[in-house]
């Protein structure tokens, strides 16, 4: 495996380099075009807690879309990112009421398999989401899907073995 690595020569090497960028590049286009499309700026989440079984379980994968024109209506299930908070929450909504004075949409959402409504995530003394903390709208899941990226998360050697094993793989192989 090695020996076909010491028989290249400088330019092969950096042709193979190349390639590897290119693929990144490649990936990082799709993602963010898809994004664009979707009007979302994480157009795909995996599911990290049970909150919302049965409908959906941990490690599925979401697919999102954000319409400037479709307003969130109760029990839509959105993505929100809280303000201060890392890892967006899926959630259904429960409540949507306008402001008249404002014209802002407050959101009030509960996981499926909790008690309770949402508020005690939100911040002390906020008792809704607004219309700007939703990431986005499911429209379709693959269940299971996302093991690998909590996985991966759980135990980080995994990721660098993978990546490292890809990349001597993308290296060693001429075509």
């Amino acid at each position: 495996m090695f020996a076909e690595l010491r028989r290249m020569n400088v330019r092969q090497v950096a042709l193979q380099f190349l390639n590897i960028l290119t693929i990144a590049a490649s990936a990082l286009m799709i993602w963010k075009g898809i994004a664009v499309v979707t009007n979302t700026e994480s157009p795909i989440v995996v599911v990290l807690s049970g909150s919302m079984e049965p409908a959906f379980h941990r490690g599925d994968l979401l697919f999102l879309t954000l319409p400037k024109n479709d307003p969130v209506a109760i029990n839509d299930i959105c993505v929100f990112k809280l303000p201060g908070r890392d890892i967006p929450i899926v959630h259904r909504v429960l409540k949507v009421h306008e402001s008249n004075s404002s014209k802002k949409e407050y959101i009030l959402t509960k996981g499926d398999a909790n008690p309770r409504d949402d508020r005690v995530l939100y911040d002390a003394r906020q008792m809704w989401i607004h219309r700007e903390n939703v990431v986005g709208k499911v429209r379709g899941f693959m269940p299971y899907v996302g093991m690998v990226t909590i996985l991966m998360n759980d135990y980080p050697w995994m990721k660098f073995a993978l990546l490292g094993v890809l990349g001597l793989f993308v290296l060693i192989h001429r075509e």
